[in-house]
């Protein structure tokens, strides 16, 4: 059945949204038939409201009471609600498997992220991005659809799950410099050490260690990322083909993010590295065409 009404308008709000703040999960969002389209639109808006209060101006306090109200509010979801997101995500779960629990995890990395949480170990960093990366890959998967063997859906779980880690770890990679600007340092201290890495800032604002000291810390963990990504990638065959070419868009738009800073470190010292329109748009037609990303 349709949705109607309020909840057709509460959908178009949360594409409107999207396709004004994902500037590389739109690529692959589009690539979905109509209504995939608009629950995947209606689950990037509420994880950009989560991250926007985790990532705001706010006091810290104010920010975890921003998160906490969003963790009731996940709970609460009603078409009656008075908050459009909210109406669109009740008609979605009624009409998908979405793991709404998943938005739960997304909060945990979030309100890590206020807390000011530094990782120790990669294991504890890969923790943390299965709750802000792997979180959207299973809810990607309820809105793509997985075959309705058990265990056929645990290894689609667990690979979504993956590609959400590699996303993740793409996401450090690329904003070492201006999390650092921002107090936070994500990369796990001991690799930091083993490298003889402090991640200083000059007087200028960009990074201070040894070029080729970083460029190898770097390399290290983009080693470590196309290790997620292989066994991330493994989803594809499972996805219908619509599903799979928004998959693929997505992934692909990162996984070449990641090889150009793997490819240059350098550039992440001095700046935010991002794929120019173009390229993002071949990615997405490339793998409308089902062509490898």
């Amino acid at each position: 059945m349709k949705p109607t009404g309020n909840v057709l308008d509460a959908y178009d709000h949360c594409e409107k949204i999207t396709r004004s703040r994902a500037k590389n999960f739109s690529y692959g969002i589009r690539l979905l038939p109509d209504p995939k389209r608009r629950v995947l639109s209606t689950v990037y808006a509420f994880a950009r409201r989560v991250d926007d209060i985790g990532d705001g101006d706010l006091p810290r306090d104010e920010k975890l009471a921003g998160l906490a109200r969003a963790r009731a509010d996940i709970r609460a979801v009603s078409r009656d609600s008075p908050d459009p997101v909210l109406v669109a995500l009740a008609d979605a779960q009624e009409r998908l498997p979405i793991p709404m629990a998943a938005f739960d995890e997304l909060i945990d990395g979030c309100e890590a992220d206020v807390r000011g949480v530094e990782y120790r170990t990669i294991g504890e960093l890969v923790h943390y991005c299965r709750c802000v990366g792997g979180s959207v890959g299973r809810l990607s998967l309820g809105v793509f659809g997985a075959p309705p063997d058990v265990a056929d859906m645990a290894s689609a779980s667990r690979e979504a799950d993956a590609l959400g880690v590699a996303l993740q770890l793409t996401n450090i990679l690329r904003d070492v410099l201006e999390d650092r600007h921002d107090g936070r340092v994500y990369l796990p201290t001991e690799d930091l050490a083993r490298f003889g890495v402090q991640l200083r800032l000059t007087d200028g604002g960009m990074l201070a260690d040894a070029a080729p000291a970083y460029a190898a810390l770097v390399r290290y963990e983009a080693d470590r990322a196309e290790r997620w990504y292989a066994a991330g990638m493994r989803l594809l065959p499972r996805l219908d083909r619509r599903s799979r070419a928004c998959c693929a868009s997505m992934s692909g738009i990162y996984h070449r993010l990641l090889r150009r800073i793997a490819a240059d470190p350098a550039i992440t010292m001095r700046s935010r590295l991002s794929l120019p329109a173009w390229e993002k748009a071949a990615v997405a037609a490339r793998s409308l065409a089902g062509m490898a990303p």
